[in-house]
């Protein structure tokens, strides 16, 4: 049996061992930090405001603290610190439709799209509003309205900008409004061009075919899209040009108006309002991989403009990298386009030919993880600009953030829910980035403001494109420089059982930051609101104090905990008296605990027993009621089910199988429900129209990973490079289930023979539960145990512990990291394998002289340390003298027979070559467990 659900590609393993032995790695596995200390995460908390928003988009936060917010389809609201509350003050009439090709409307990116206020809005009270006003006329327009109080007088309304567009086939709207120190206003525009012909540079010269060329727009040096304008707002109503833009007022075939031009959708922008420096991220394009003849992966673009310029699109992305210059009439491949000199001869272009030079990226990074910034990691794009902090314009307020981050950049990923503080030297050139509280979830933060008393407020659109989302919050982040509260942890012994039932609550792990002395105090209430003793709360004051429950009823239990300055927190916990859950035991009956082996049956049996309900022995539970399934899931999720099912509460889910974990784990719900349409299809809709389709896994997952359109109306499939064949393959098998909402495998027999199915990855999932009749009006409890057996074909990757001298290296496309053995005598470690009728161990070893100057070496099968029982070892494995990438690292196959062993055992593959010195010996990937 020769499998491999862990593959590495010969130029990925180049890229690999190449860094690896350069002083690249340290480079790029972590983010250099400033030399001031990296405050606490602790320190900041997230306040929730107000939640389950339609469509927010761009926020502004005035001088008293209240928020002005607009939300996509016209309602601009206000949210008042002093109420608490958020209410719509106005609603302005918008366009957020266009026609597809068969002219039906669908949703577009249009509407209310931006906000801001005047420098001088404590006098002025002037509010400015970006969008598409409702009517035939195509069109996006910047407006001015008084804010008079809590109204927005629309009787007020000035139209200072008119910028023409297309609604037809089309998107990327732009709409971010920011200021400078001199009052200049900044709108970004985006390049109003269907992406939906092509997932590479939309540049299609045909007649008729302007809405899929982006030439007659960012390239366009006379048109306003695909931009970045800087204009003087004046107090009629007008405004004039500022010094300095790109094109000097008058010149032909320009508009004045232009700082930077080249942009495909550069959502957000913010202007440093001490250098003058212009910073924003600009969504790419789709295409997941390079095309001979066409163009590179598309990449998104975080960028800073010291001076206006021409940033390229849709010519280059990323650093430059050229697009050719392709003929969409011919589908012939023309040269690529030069970076130094630009030249624009579409038809549908009114502006000059020849371009400034193209500016490259400050940071660029494909859906895959891009080895110049892995901090990025991987996955969905759409990469934002927001606030740089400088503490000097927060001098009084209330909670400033600390001086680590003066100076620093704010950024954020839509997609990606993270957020970096990015750092720049006195040039304003980068020299570092990190994680801004990597550890705090986001819900697709879309802007981001600092307000007077140094909070950092948050605009959280939520999961789903183009809805009212749930997870769609207004929200502030504040920092806390002095005393902390407690962090409180709490912990019941039981949660359930028959009375009377004695109950060990637990407070370990609580703890006070500042290191002060802290009082208990537990509550123990029924759910009904009275005490279990005589309608009365119990008080204890125990830190760990034990109780009995005599009383059958459902309850909880509050601990909070003070420090000794009056600061407190408090946590609580559910208890249930009077219903015992039930005990589900599942044995497999012989052979390995740890492996299974496909093709070779197993033997099992499920047992239950229920306090209230009888069992499974005496026939009181009937076998029908007990839910036993088997299903095969990556590593991780099976050892996460395993732990799972030693608790109480058990979920159909579970047995969702491999598709939908990986599922889970990817940006595929941004664009999709279950059951309802978002940008993209439902997967009910999905799985309804392939579900007689007998190639539609093959043809659905390569659609998964390179992206596409053209089936769902204009909607177009981002690329997913980073999801592997068979990863994008179990994601289409499982959404192909939803069509008749089989989201379960079979049911299985209490007792019984299950064998393995042949040719399947990852971990074997044993699972019964029993979900029982509840008692003493008391609701059911569910109880459920969960065996994993492994797939016999390990990565080494997936080792518990790797001694020094052994490097691991994650791609982004593979499942696990890879092993790189630096030097000889180090070993990897796999904790408890049950070796009971284990006969054979086969490696996959790749040895590349040419790259990693790897010498080759053995390794040693050991039992129970790296000096323990020695077990087996492999033959001498010698490096590759190729010097051909396809061959230098195809993996040497060594099989050994090891002396019989029995029972569990923690395993050390031993990497041996006493002539090897300091040289590196080899990249182990695989090793295969035969009976």
């Amino acid at each position: 049996m020769k499998r491999s659900y862990f593959t590495v590609k010969p130029y990925q393993l180049v890229a690999i061992l190449s860094i690896g032995t350069i002083g690249l790695w340290a480079y790029s596995a972590k983010p250099l930090l400033d030399d001031g200390k990296l405050p606490d995460e602790n320190r900041f908390t997230k306040v929730v405001l107000a939640e389950k928003l339609n469509e927010p988009l761009e926020m502004a936060i005035l001088p008293d603290e209240r928020v002005l917010l607009v939300e996509r389809h016209g309602d601009v609201r206000l949210y008042s610190p002093t109420t608490k509350q958020l209410k719509t003050i106005a609603t302005i009439p918008v366009s957020t439709k266009y026609k597809d090709k068969e002219g039906h409307e669908t949703e577009a990116e249009d509407g209310l799209l931006g906000v801001n206020i005047d420098p001088n809005f404590a006098k002025n009270h002037w509010v400015y509003l970006y969008y598409s006003p409702a009517g035939d006329e195509q069109k996006n327009i910047l407006t001015r309205y008084e804010l008079r109080g809590d109204e927005l007088v629309l009787s007020s309304k000035k139209v200072l900008l008119d910028v023409v567009t297309q609604r037809e086939q089309c998107c990327h709207t732009g709409g971010s409004i920011d200021w400078d120190r001199d009052g200049n206003l900044y709108l970004s525009t985006g390049d109003n061009t269907s992406p939906r012909a092509t997932l590479y540079a939309p540049i299609d010269e045909r007649p008729d075919r302007g809405p899929w060329d982006a030439q007659k727009s960012s390239a366009n040096t006379n048109d306003l899209r695909g931009k970045i304008l800087r204009i003087h707002p004046e107090p009629d109503g007008t405004y004039t040009i500022p010094e300095g833009n790109l094109f000097p007022k008058g010149t032909p075939k320009t508009r004045p108006e232009i700082y930077t031009m080249g942009h495909r959708n550069p959502y957000r922008i913010s202007v440093d309002k001490r250098t003058g420096f212009v910073y924003w991220g600009d969504v790419g394009p789709d295409a997941g991989t390079d095309s001979v003849g066409v163009g590179p992966t598309a990449e998104d673009e975080y960028n800073q403009a010291k001076k206006p310029g021409n940033f390229g699109w849709p010519y280059f992305v990323g650093d430059n990298k050229a697009y050719n210059d392709l003929d969409f009439s011919t589908n012939k491949s023309g040269a690529k386009f030069d970076p130094a000199h630009p030249v624009n001869n579409s038809p549908n272009n009114t502006g000059l030919q020849s371009l400034p030079p193209a500016m490259p990226a400050l940071i660029a990074y494909t859906a895959a993880e891009t080895k110049k910034f892995p901090l990025m990691g991987s996955g969905g794009r759409s990469a934002m600009a927001g606030p740089t902090y400088y503490k000097d314009d927060f001098n009084g307020a209330k909670r400033p953030f600390p001086d680590y981050y003066n100076g620093k950049v704010f950024m954020y990923e839509w997609m990606r829910d993270m957020i970096l503080a990015v750092n720049f030297d006195s040039k304003g050139d980068m020299t570092n980035m990190e994680r801004f509280l990597p550890n705090m979830p986001f819900s697709h933060p879309i802007d981001m403001a600092f307000g007077p008393n140094g909070d950092l407020y948050v605009l959280e659109y939520g999961t789903g494109w183009f809805l009212k989302n749930d997870d769609s919050r207004l929200v502030k982040i504040e920092f806390n420089a002095g005393n902390r509260k407690p962090m409180v942890q709490i912990a019941s012994s039981q949660k359930a059982g028959a009375v009377p039932l004695k109950v060990n609550l637990s407070s370990t792990g609580t703890k006070d930051f500042d290191g002060d002395a802290m009082t208990y105090q537990w509550k123990i209430f029924s759910r009904t609101g009275s005490g279990p003793t005589a309608g009365q709360p119990t008080v204890l004051t125990e830190p760990n104090p034990t109780f009995t429950f005599q009383k059958p009823g459902q309850y909880k239990a509050i601990l909070t905990v003070t420090d000794a300055h009056g600061l407190s927190d408090s946590r609580e916990v559910d208890i249930m008296a009077g219903n015992q859950p039930p005990v589900v035991t599942l044995n497999v009956q012989k052979g390995n605990k740890s492996f299974y082996f496909p093709g070779e049956p197993i033997a099992y049996q499920v047992n239950v027993t229920d306090k209230e309900d009888g069992s499974l022995a005496n026939g009181r539970i009937a076998a029908r009621q007990v839910l036993v399934r088997a299903n095969y899931q990556d590593e991780a999720s099976a050892q996460n089910t395993s732990e799972a099912a030693s608790g109480h509460k058990f979920s159909e889910a579970t047995y969702l199988g491999t598709g939908k974990i990986l599922m889970d784990k990817s940006d595929c719900k941004a664009c999709h429900f279950t059951d309802k349409k978002s940008v993209g299809p439902s997967f009910i809709d999905v799985a309804k129209r392939y579900k007689s389709d007998a190639n539609a896994v093959a043809s659905l997952s390569n659609k998964i990973i390179k992206g596409g359109g053209g089936v769902w109306g204009d909607a177009i499939m981002t690329a997913h490079p980073q999801l592997s064949s068979p990863d994008a393959g179990e994601i289409v098998k499982y959404i192909l289930t939803l069509s008749d909402k089989k989201i379960a495998s079979p049911t299985l027999p209490t007792q019984g023979i299950y064998t393995p199915e042949k040719d399947k990855q990852g971990d074997l999932v044993l699972q019964a539960s029993y979900k029982d009749r509840g008692a003493n009006g008391l609701p059911a409890q569910t109880n459920e145990q969960a065996v994993v057996l492994r797939n016999p074909l390990v990565a080494m990757g997936t080792s518990n512990v790797q001694s020094k001298g052994i490097t691991l290296f994650k791609m982004g496309t593979q499942p696990y990291p890879l092993v790189i053995v630096m030097a000889a005598g180090t070993h990897v470690q796999f904790n408890k394998l049950d070796l009971t009728g284990i006969r054979t161990m086969e490696f996959a070893v790749a040895v590349p002289k040419a790259q990693l100057s790897a010498v080759g070496g053995r390794i040693e099968i050991r039992a129970d340390s790296p000096t323990g029982q020695l077990l087996g070892q492999t033959d001498d494995i010698v490096p590759s003298e190729s010097k051909d990438s396809a061959d230098m690292f195809k993996p040497s196959m060594a099989k050994v027979t090891i002396k019989p062993i029995t029972g569990q055992h923690d395993v050390y593959f031993v990497f041996q070559n006493e002539k090897a010195g300091k040289a590196p010996l080899f990249v182990p990937v695989t090793v295969q467990f035969s009976n």
